[in-house]
């Protein structure tokens, strides 16, 4: 008589877990790409020209053709009018500045940079993102990005493996290196902001859960944020919570306020971070007039010299990549050579300075008129439609918050800062989270319409 073996039951994943996996799928190459963010460029961090050519830029063509194929895929009208005449608008001002450079190469160069960051990756964003549910899952991975970075900041700074600064190698870079001090303290804060923004939606569902998870992951990115020694981050920050408390409405803001003051005090004070360093550096932000440190010259003149490029081409400017080449005819003699980069695995190198370290004076340089009106004005009608929409979407606070935010502290970033290094992709999702909300279509219950 045969035998019969009971069969052993395959091992399966829950239905929950697996339909959530399928659910989202299609974001498999946005939350690669902010993974990839925190691997080494090519040589390590603090190699030659590690500033391109990293695996999360290759990541972010892959995304490109991704959300091209969905598109295509879902025969719908991808794109709003207003989404589409904004982006063609930017597109058209950078072939625009390309054709007036003076370097051919170089002009491709740029212009391949230029619509990478501002054109096609936001525009593939903002096609992948569907709903309020895919922004926050590709909002709590860029919060777990600037966890994972901090961390690796924090333990720079208290072994004495970071970045040089004032003679000692204690600058939080995270895994970015010396080559792109920024870096770190981008993704920091646009943790630190997006974390302000949901502990400060309406209680809804998940939402008071949510609120002390936040609060917590925007207390612990305060030490990183302070130890990048970052003038600009710091700002920017500032400039945004501050602006997030306001649209929270008051009695929300208040709390919140206290509880993050409470949260700072313990984390930075507690950890040491009150050091004669850091308050020597925040000081300095008051000093910029009567007696400014070198870096802030070096600045200040960067500038004069982009107004100058701007002023001999103001309708085109010099052409994309053309700061550099044009920078000893216009800079004052009060600039310095370079500035020195040191520590976190990288030798002593003498740092040329080839932008003026503020966005819109590169635009107008570069672009002149023509990139003024087409980029930046693009940058200022997306930050109009974003505070538009949240004041008229309350189920969608936390999201729209949160977008508005990392749109404005890109926005007020700019003001001290351009794009460079490993860590531009970042601005483009920025970007694309900002046009998601501000731009991107809706259906009867608020969510983002199918595609």
């Amino acid at each position: 008589m045969a035998q019969t073996t009971a069969a052993t039951p395959r091992a399966t994943a829950p239905p929950a877990l697996t339909a959530a996996v399928r659910r989202h799928v299609h974001l498999l190459p946005l939350l690669a790409v902010l993974a990839l963010l925190a691997v080494p460029p090519p040589g390590g961090a603090g190699a030659e020209g590690s500033g391109t050519g990293t695996l999360a830029d290759a990541a972010s063509g892959l995304l490109v053709l991704w959300a091209l194929g969905s598109s295509l895929r879902s025969r719908a009208r991808p794109l709003t009018p207003l989404a589409a005449g904004l982006f063609a608008a930017a597109a058209a001002g950078i072939a625009v500045a390309a054709t007036g450079a003076a370097d051919p190469g170089e002009a491709l160069a740029g212009m391949a940079r230029y619509l990478q960051i501002f054109v096609l990756v936001p525009v593939s964003v903002l096609l992948l993102v569907r709903d309020r549910r895919d922004f926050t899952v590709v909002t709590a991975a860029l919060v777990a990005l600037a966890l994972f970075e901090g961390a690796v900041g924090v333990h720079q700074y208290l072994t004495a493996t970071g970045a040089s600064y004032m003679g000692e190698d204690i600058r939080a870079v995270g895994t970015f290196g010396a080559a792109d001090i920024m870096g770190m303290a981008t993704i920091v804060a646009y943790g630190l902001v997006a974390s302000v923004a949901f502990a400060l939606a309406p209680d809804s569902g998940t939402g008071k859960a949510r609120r002390p998870a936040a609060l917590v992951c925007a207390g612990l990115l305060l030490l990183p944020l302070a130890l990048s020694f970052s003038r600009g981050a710091w700002i920017a920050t500032a400039v945004t919570c501050v602006t997030l408390l306001l649209l929270a409405g008051p009695r929300r803001a208040l709390r919140v306020a206290v509880t993050g003051v409470a949260l700072a005090v313990v984390v930075v004070g507690g950890a040491g971070a009150g050091t004669a360093l850091l308050q020597e550096r925040l000081s300095s932000i008051t000093q910029v007039a009567d007696a400014p440190d070198q870096s802030v010259t070096d600045r200040y003149t960067l500038w004069s010299a982009a107004a100058g490029m701007w002023r001999e081409s103001p309708l085109t400017g010099v052409g994309l990549k053309g700061f550099p080449a044009h920078r000893d005819s216009h800079a004052p003699l009060a600039l310095s050579s370079g500035s020195d980069t040191a520590g976190a695995g990288a030798a002593f190198r003498r740092q040329p300075l080839l932008s003026p370290h503020n966005m819109y004076l590169l635009v107008l340089s570069e672009q002149g008129l023509v990139g003024v009106c087409t980029l930046v004005a693009g940058w200022a009608a997306l930050l109009v439609c974003a505070l538009r929409r949240l004041f008229a979407r309350a189920e969608d606070r936390a999201c729209g918050l949160a977008a508005t935010g990392l749109l404005l502290w890109l926005l007020v970033d700019f003001f001290y800062g351009d794009i460079g290094g490993p860590s531009t992709v970042l601005t483009a999702f920025a970007l694309g989270l900002a046009a998601w909300w501000a731009l991107g279509r809706r259906g009867r219950d608020g969510e983002a319409a199918r595609r």
